[in-house]
Protein backbone atom coordinates (compact mmCIF):
# COMPACT_ATOMS: atom_id res chain seq x y z
CA UNK A 1 0.00 0.00 0.00
CA UNK A 2 1.04 3.34 -0.37
CA UNK A 3 1.62 5.76 2.35
CA UNK A 4 -1.68 8.09 1.65
CA UNK A 5 -3.71 4.82 1.59
CA UNK A 6 -1.82 3.30 5.17
CA UNK A 7 -2.86 6.61 6.77
CA UNK A 8 -6.11 6.17 5.14
CA UNK A 9 -6.52 2.91 7.28
CA UNK A 10 -4.82 4.54 10.45
CA UNK A 11 -7.39 7.32 9.68
CA UNK A 12 -10.36 4.83 9.67
CA UNK A 13 -9.33 3.22 13.33
CA UNK A 14 -12.58 4.62 15.95
CA UNK A 15 -10.84 6.25 18.77
CA UNK A 16 -6.93 7.02 17.60
CA UNK A 17 -7.49 10.84 16.70
CA UNK A 18 -4.84 12.90 15.28
CA UNK A 19 -2.62 13.60 18.40
CA UNK A 20 -2.61 10.03 18.81
CA UNK A 21 -1.69 8.88 15.58
CA UNK A 22 1.13 11.96 15.17
CA UNK A 23 2.62 10.79 18.50
CA UNK A 24 2.57 7.24 16.51
CA UNK A 25 4.18 8.69 13.34
CA UNK A 26 7.02 10.26 15.62
CA UNK A 27 7.71 7.25 17.33
CA UNK A 28 7.89 4.95 14.15
CA UNK A 29 8.54 6.72 12.03
CA UNK A 30 5.87 6.29 8.87
CA UNK A 31 2.36 4.54 8.94
CA UNK A 32 3.54 1.32 7.41
CA UNK A 33 5.78 1.04 10.36
CA UNK A 34 3.17 1.52 12.38
CA UNK A 35 0.86 -0.78 10.94
CA UNK A 36 3.87 -4.05 11.10
CA UNK A 37 4.07 -3.06 14.51
CA UNK A 38 3.51 -5.14 17.28
CA UNK A 39 0.85 -4.84 19.86
CA UNK A 40 3.67 -4.52 22.93
CA UNK A 41 5.60 -2.14 20.41
CA UNK A 42 2.23 -0.13 19.83
CA UNK A 43 1.49 0.04 23.91
CA UNK A 44 5.19 1.16 24.44
CA UNK A 45 4.35 4.74 23.27
CA UNK A 46 1.77 7.29 25.79
CA UNK A 47 -1.77 7.00 25.21
CA UNK A 48 -2.02 3.54 23.18
CA UNK A 49 -3.58 1.38 25.56
CA UNK A 50 -4.33 -2.31 25.12
CA UNK A 51 -7.61 -1.48 22.70
CA UNK A 52 -6.16 0.88 20.51
CA UNK A 53 -2.83 -1.56 20.06
CA UNK A 54 -5.69 -4.09 19.15
CA UNK A 55 -7.14 -2.31 16.59
CA UNK A 56 -3.86 -1.18 15.15
CA UNK A 57 -2.93 -4.71 14.83
CA UNK A 58 -6.09 -5.96 13.44
CA UNK A 59 -6.81 -3.15 10.90
CA UNK A 60 -5.94 -4.60 7.70
CA UNK A 61 -8.69 -7.57 8.32
CA UNK A 62 -11.10 -5.27 10.21
CA UNK A 63 -11.22 -2.35 8.02
CA UNK A 64 -12.20 -2.23 4.30
CA UNK A 65 -9.75 -0.29 2.40
CA UNK A 66 -10.75 -0.88 -0.43
CA UNK A 67 -14.34 0.17 -0.26
CA UNK A 68 -12.84 3.65 1.01
CA UNK A 69 -10.81 3.88 -2.11
CA UNK A 70 -13.63 3.30 -4.30
CA UNK A 71 -16.11 6.05 -2.34
CA UNK A 72 -13.24 8.46 -2.56
CA UNK A 73 -12.93 7.80 -6.33
CA UNK A 74 -16.63 7.95 -6.89
CA UNK A 75 -17.36 10.99 -5.45
CA UNK A 76 -14.04 12.67 -6.79
CA UNK A 77 -12.50 13.42 -2.98
CA UNK A 78 -8.65 14.50 -3.14
CA UNK A 79 -6.85 13.30 0.48
CA UNK A 80 -4.13 15.68 0.97
CA UNK A 81 -2.15 15.00 3.99
CA UNK A 82 -0.53 17.23 6.54
CA UNK A 83 2.84 16.84 5.06
CA UNK A 84 1.34 18.30 1.80
CA UNK A 85 2.26 21.61 0.45
CA UNK A 86 -1.32 22.32 -0.85
CA UNK A 87 -2.67 21.51 3.04
CA UNK A 88 -4.26 25.07 4.46
CA UNK A 89 -1.92 27.19 5.59
CA UNK A 90 -3.73 28.24 8.74
CA UNK A 91 -4.96 25.05 10.01
CA UNK A 92 -1.27 23.70 9.68
CA UNK A 93 -0.40 25.94 12.48
CA UNK A 94 -2.73 25.09 14.91
CA UNK A 95 -2.24 22.63 18.10
CA UNK A 96 -3.55 19.10 16.43
CA UNK A 97 -4.16 20.08 12.65
CA UNK A 98 -5.93 16.72 10.91
CA UNK A 99 -3.93 14.19 9.79
CA UNK A 100 -5.06 13.99 6.69
CA UNK A 101 -8.43 15.86 5.20
CA UNK A 102 -11.14 14.80 2.86
CA UNK A 103 -11.83 17.50 0.02
CA UNK A 104 -14.72 17.42 -2.18
CA UNK A 105 -13.76 20.96 -4.42
CA UNK A 106 -10.69 23.09 -4.17
CA UNK A 107 -8.75 24.52 -1.66
CA UNK A 108 -7.10 27.41 -2.87
CA UNK A 109 -3.29 29.35 -1.47
CA UNK A 110 -5.97 32.52 -1.61
CA UNK A 111 -8.48 30.65 1.16
CA UNK A 112 -5.58 31.75 3.81
CA UNK A 113 -8.02 34.93 3.76
CA UNK A 114 -10.95 33.34 5.40
CA UNK A 115 -13.33 33.90 8.26
CA UNK A 116 -15.53 31.48 9.82
CA UNK A 117 -19.43 32.31 10.09
CA UNK A 118 -20.82 30.27 13.28
CA UNK A 119 -24.25 30.38 15.05
CA UNK A 120 -27.26 28.53 16.30
CA UNK A 121 -29.20 25.57 14.18
CA UNK A 122 -32.48 27.54 15.71
CA UNK A 123 -31.86 30.68 14.04
CA UNK A 124 -34.25 33.67 14.12
CA UNK A 125 -35.10 35.06 10.85
CA UNK A 126 -32.98 38.14 11.84
CA UNK A 127 -29.96 36.20 12.80
CA UNK A 128 -30.28 33.71 9.02
CA UNK A 129 -30.73 37.50 7.23
CA UNK A 130 -28.07 39.35 8.99
CA UNK A 131 -25.73 36.47 8.99
CA UNK A 132 -26.69 35.75 4.69
CA UNK A 133 -25.89 39.65 4.47
CA UNK A 134 -22.66 39.97 6.16
CA UNK A 135 -21.51 36.50 4.15
CA UNK A 136 -22.12 37.99 1.42
CA UNK A 137 -20.41 41.19 1.80
CA UNK A 138 -17.19 39.86 3.18
CA UNK A 139 -17.36 37.54 0.04
CA UNK A 140 -17.37 40.80 -2.05
CA UNK A 141 -14.00 41.39 -0.20
CA UNK A 142 -12.88 38.78 -1.47
CA UNK A 143 -12.62 36.63 2.04
CA UNK A 144 -13.43 33.34 1.82
CA UNK A 145 -16.18 31.98 4.15
CA UNK A 146 -15.93 29.18 6.60
CA UNK A 147 -19.10 27.43 8.15
CA UNK A 148 -19.93 23.74 9.21
CA UNK A 149 -23.16 23.46 6.50
CA UNK A 150 -25.52 22.54 9.90
CA UNK A 151 -29.30 24.07 10.40
CA UNK A 152 -29.60 27.37 10.52
CA UNK A 153 -27.11 30.38 10.96
CA UNK A 154 -24.33 27.71 8.70
CA UNK A 155 -26.77 27.33 6.30
CA UNK A 156 -27.02 31.57 5.38
CA UNK A 157 -23.31 32.05 5.93
CA UNK A 158 -23.03 29.82 2.64
CA UNK A 159 -25.64 31.00 0.86
CA UNK A 160 -24.83 34.27 1.49
CA UNK A 161 -20.72 33.70 0.22
CA UNK A 162 -22.36 31.88 -2.91
CA UNK A 163 -25.21 34.68 -3.88
CA UNK A 164 -22.01 37.34 -3.47
CA UNK A 165 -20.01 35.31 -6.15
CA UNK A 166 -17.56 34.45 -3.65
CA UNK A 167 -15.73 31.29 -2.05
CA UNK A 168 -17.02 29.29 0.88
CA UNK A 169 -15.54 26.06 2.24
CA UNK A 170 -17.77 23.81 4.64
CA UNK A 171 -16.46 21.15 7.35
CA UNK A 172 -18.29 18.52 8.09
CA UNK A 173 -18.69 16.61 11.20
CA UNK A 174 -19.62 13.38 9.30
CA UNK A 175 -18.07 11.57 6.09
CA UNK A 176 -18.11 12.83 2.83
CA UNK A 177 -20.52 10.16 2.03
CA UNK A 178 -22.79 10.94 4.85
CA UNK A 179 -23.72 14.45 3.98
CA UNK A 180 -25.21 15.46 7.00
CA UNK A 181 -27.91 17.16 7.23
CA UNK A 182 -29.19 15.85 4.89
CA UNK A 183 -31.44 18.53 3.38
CA UNK A 184 -28.29 20.67 2.63
CA UNK A 185 -27.13 17.69 0.13
CA UNK A 186 -27.93 20.04 -2.83
CA UNK A 187 -26.02 23.08 -1.33
CA UNK A 188 -22.79 20.21 -0.58
CA UNK A 189 -22.94 20.53 -4.14
CA UNK A 190 -22.85 23.81 -4.87
CA UNK A 191 -20.15 24.60 -2.28
CA UNK A 192 -17.95 22.13 -3.44
CA UNK A 193 -18.17 23.75 -6.79
CA UNK A 194 -17.60 27.30 -5.01
CA UNK A 195 -15.17 26.22 -2.89
CA UNK A 196 -14.94 22.99 -0.95
CA UNK A 197 -16.62 20.52 1.00
CA UNK A 198 -13.77 19.36 4.07
CA UNK A 199 -14.14 16.43 6.70
CA UNK A 200 -11.00 14.48 8.32
CA UNK A 201 -13.98 11.31 9.01
CA UNK A 202 -13.64 8.58 6.78
CA UNK A 203 -16.27 8.80 3.80
CA UNK A 204 -19.25 6.59 5.62
CA UNK A 205 -18.50 7.92 9.09
CA UNK A 206 -21.99 9.04 10.56
CA UNK A 207 -22.63 12.56 12.55
CA UNK A 208 -21.56 11.23 15.55
CA UNK A 209 -22.10 13.73 18.58
CA UNK A 210 -18.23 13.31 19.29
CA UNK A 211 -17.28 14.44 16.22
CA UNK A 212 -18.71 17.89 16.45
CA UNK A 213 -15.68 19.22 18.30
CA UNK A 214 -13.21 18.08 16.01
CA UNK A 215 -14.56 19.82 13.09
CA UNK A 216 -15.52 22.94 14.95
CA UNK A 217 -11.34 23.07 15.35
CA UNK A 218 -11.19 22.61 11.95
CA UNK A 219 -13.75 25.61 11.37
CA UNK A 220 -11.65 28.04 13.26
CA UNK A 221 -8.27 26.46 12.23
CA UNK A 222 -8.58 26.92 8.49
CA UNK A 223 -9.87 31.38 9.34
CA UNK A 224 -8.31 33.72 10.22
CA UNK A 225 -11.37 34.76 12.92
CA UNK A 226 -14.41 33.75 13.91
CA UNK A 227 -17.72 35.72 13.69
CA UNK A 228 -20.87 33.98 16.34
CA UNK A 229 -24.04 35.41 14.71
CA UNK A 230 -26.89 33.86 17.45
CA UNK A 231 -25.20 31.53 19.88
CA UNK A 232 -27.14 30.07 23.06
CA UNK A 233 -25.19 29.88 26.35
CA UNK A 234 -24.43 26.39 25.94
CA UNK A 235 -23.50 26.60 22.16
CA UNK A 236 -21.13 24.33 19.56
CA UNK A 237 -20.79 28.14 18.35
CA UNK A 238 -19.19 29.24 21.34
CA UNK A 239 -16.83 26.13 21.59
CA UNK A 240 -15.48 27.20 18.12
CA UNK A 241 -15.10 30.66 19.49
CA UNK A 242 -13.22 28.91 22.41
CA UNK A 243 -10.61 26.96 19.70
CA UNK A 244 -10.67 30.81 18.06
CA UNK A 245 -9.03 31.84 21.33
CA UNK A 246 -6.57 29.22 21.85
CA UNK A 247 -5.26 29.26 18.50
CA UNK A 248 -4.71 32.88 18.44
CA UNK A 249 -7.58 33.76 16.33
CA UNK A 250 -9.87 36.97 16.20
CA UNK A 251 -13.43 36.85 17.95
CA UNK A 252 -16.14 38.65 16.60
CA UNK A 253 -19.62 38.58 17.70
CA UNK A 254 -23.40 40.04 16.05
CA UNK A 255 -25.70 41.21 18.77
CA UNK A 256 -28.94 40.57 18.90
CA UNK A 257 -32.59 41.33 20.64
CA UNK A 258 -32.17 41.47 24.62
CA UNK A 259 -34.67 39.00 25.80
CA UNK A 260 -33.85 36.29 22.70
CA UNK A 261 -32.66 32.87 23.76
CA UNK A 262 -30.06 33.14 21.21
CA UNK A 263 -28.11 36.36 22.45
CA UNK A 264 -27.24 35.26 25.72
CA UNK A 265 -23.81 33.18 24.36
CA UNK A 266 -22.93 36.25 21.63
CA UNK A 267 -23.63 39.01 24.18
CA UNK A 268 -21.95 36.96 26.89
CA UNK A 269 -19.25 36.81 24.06
CA UNK A 270 -19.11 40.44 23.66
CA UNK A 271 -19.35 41.11 27.83
CA UNK A 272 -16.03 38.87 27.75
CA UNK A 273 -14.05 41.52 25.29
CA UNK A 274 -15.02 39.82 21.60
CA UNK A 275 -15.22 42.54 18.80
CA UNK A 276 -19.02 43.85 18.42
CA UNK A 277 -20.01 43.43 15.00
CA UNK A 278 -22.26 45.83 13.25
CA UNK A 279 -21.13 45.14 9.81
CA UNK A 280 -17.99 44.24 7.67
CA UNK A 281 -16.03 47.04 8.00
CA UNK A 282 -15.95 46.19 12.26
CA UNK A 283 -14.39 42.51 11.03
CA UNK A 284 -12.13 44.25 7.90
CA UNK A 285 -10.35 46.27 10.45
CA UNK A 286 -9.28 43.67 12.21
CA UNK A 287 -7.73 41.37 9.34
CA UNK A 288 -5.89 43.97 7.79
CA UNK A 289 -3.02 44.13 9.88
CA UNK A 290 -3.57 39.84 10.05
CA UNK A 291 -3.55 39.66 6.44
CA UNK A 292 -0.41 41.91 6.03
CA UNK A 293 1.48 39.17 7.81
CA UNK A 294 0.70 36.89 5.19
CA UNK A 295 1.49 39.30 2.69
CA UNK A 296 -2.03 39.59 0.94
CA UNK A 297 -3.54 42.78 0.39
CA UNK A 298 -7.36 43.35 0.59
CA UNK A 299 -9.38 43.60 -2.17
CA UNK A 300 -10.64 47.07 -1.13
CA UNK A 301 -11.82 47.95 -4.66
CA UNK A 302 -14.36 45.91 -3.85
CA UNK A 303 -18.13 47.61 -3.82
CA UNK A 304 -20.80 46.70 -1.53
CA UNK A 305 -23.86 47.25 -3.14
CA UNK A 306 -27.32 48.49 -1.62
CA UNK A 307 -30.54 46.15 -2.61
CA UNK A 308 -32.11 46.36 -5.35
CA UNK A 309 -34.77 48.39 -4.91
CA UNK A 310 -38.25 46.54 -5.97
CA UNK A 311 -40.61 48.44 -8.42
CA UNK A 312 -43.22 48.77 -6.30
CA UNK A 313 -46.50 50.92 -7.14
CA UNK A 314 -47.71 53.15 -4.17
CA UNK A 315 -50.13 51.05 -2.48
CA UNK A 316 -47.84 48.21 -2.26
CA UNK A 317 -44.73 50.16 -1.16
CA UNK A 318 -46.55 51.31 1.81
CA UNK A 319 -47.63 47.95 2.79
CA UNK A 320 -44.58 46.61 2.25
CA UNK A 321 -42.66 49.35 4.27
CA UNK A 322 -45.25 48.30 7.15
CA UNK A 323 -43.54 45.09 7.30
CA UNK A 324 -40.03 44.52 9.21
CA UNK A 325 -37.82 41.07 9.48
CA UNK A 326 -39.84 40.28 12.65
CA UNK A 327 -43.17 38.77 12.19
CA UNK A 328 -45.89 40.49 12.08
CA UNK A 329 -49.59 39.75 12.65
CA UNK A 330 -52.23 40.56 9.74
CA UNK A 331 -53.87 43.02 11.95
CA UNK A 332 -51.08 44.62 13.06
CA UNK A 333 -50.30 45.53 9.15
CA UNK A 334 -53.36 46.57 8.69
CA UNK A 335 -53.56 48.94 11.68
CA UNK A 336 -50.26 50.39 10.58
CA UNK A 337 -50.69 50.53 6.77
CA UNK A 338 -54.79 52.33 6.84
CA UNK A 339 -56.07 50.47 4.32
CA UNK A 340 -58.90 48.08 4.09
CA UNK A 341 -58.39 44.58 5.39
CA UNK A 342 -59.04 43.00 2.03
CA UNK A 343 -57.16 45.25 0.02
CA UNK A 344 -53.86 44.43 2.85
CA UNK A 345 -54.67 40.87 2.36
CA UNK A 346 -54.50 41.02 -1.44
CA UNK A 347 -51.47 43.62 -1.53
CA UNK A 348 -50.02 40.86 0.70
CA UNK A 349 -50.03 38.16 -1.24
CA UNK A 350 -48.93 39.75 -4.42
CA UNK A 351 -45.86 40.67 -2.30
CA UNK A 352 -45.23 37.00 -1.33
CA UNK A 353 -45.96 35.78 -5.01
CA UNK A 354 -43.07 38.52 -5.96
CA UNK A 355 -40.80 36.45 -3.40
CA UNK A 356 -40.56 40.45 -1.28
CA UNK A 357 -42.34 38.65 2.01
CA UNK A 358 -43.13 35.65 3.39
CA UNK A 359 -46.31 34.39 5.58
CA UNK A 360 -45.82 32.23 8.89
CA UNK A 361 -48.11 30.37 10.60
CA UNK A 362 -51.00 32.22 12.31
CA UNK A 363 -51.68 35.06 9.38
CA UNK A 364 -47.91 36.76 10.72
CA UNK A 365 -45.52 38.20 8.15
CA UNK A 366 -41.79 39.43 7.55
CA UNK A 367 -40.36 40.96 5.04
CA UNK A 368 -37.67 39.53 3.55
CA UNK A 369 -33.83 40.60 2.23
CA UNK A 370 -33.87 41.60 -0.79
CA UNK A 371 -31.31 39.71 -3.27
CA UNK A 372 -28.07 41.98 -4.31
CA UNK A 373 -26.46 42.39 -7.45
CA UNK A 374 -23.24 40.41 -7.61
CA UNK A 375 -19.63 42.94 -7.43
CA UNK A 376 -17.34 43.32 -10.16
CA UNK A 377 -14.78 41.73 -7.80
CA UNK A 378 -17.21 38.34 -6.90
CA UNK A 379 -17.88 38.32 -10.90
CA UNK A 380 -14.00 38.40 -11.74
CA UNK A 381 -13.49 35.61 -8.75
CA UNK A 382 -16.55 33.76 -10.34
CA UNK A 383 -14.73 34.04 -13.90
CA UNK A 384 -11.23 33.31 -12.99
CA UNK A 385 -12.39 30.16 -10.66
Amino acid sequence: MTEVENLLALNMIEGLGPSRLRALLDHFGGPQEILKAGRSQLKAVPNIGQTLSQAITGARETIDLKRELRLIERDRVKIITVFDEKYPANLKEIFDPPILLYVKGELLPGDIAAIAIVGSRRASLYGRSTCESLSYQLASYGISIVSGMARGIDTAAHRGALKGGGRTIAVLGSGLGSIYPPENVKLADEIASSGAIVSEFPMERPPYKENFPRRNRVISGLSLGVVVVEAAQRSGALITAGFALEQGREVFAVPGRADSFTSKGTHSLIKQGAKLVEGPEDILEELGPVLERYGRALETEAKIEKPLEPRLNEEERIIHDCLTEEPSHIDEVVGRCDFPPGQVLSTLTKLQIRRLIKELPGKMFVKIAISHQPSAISKKRKAES
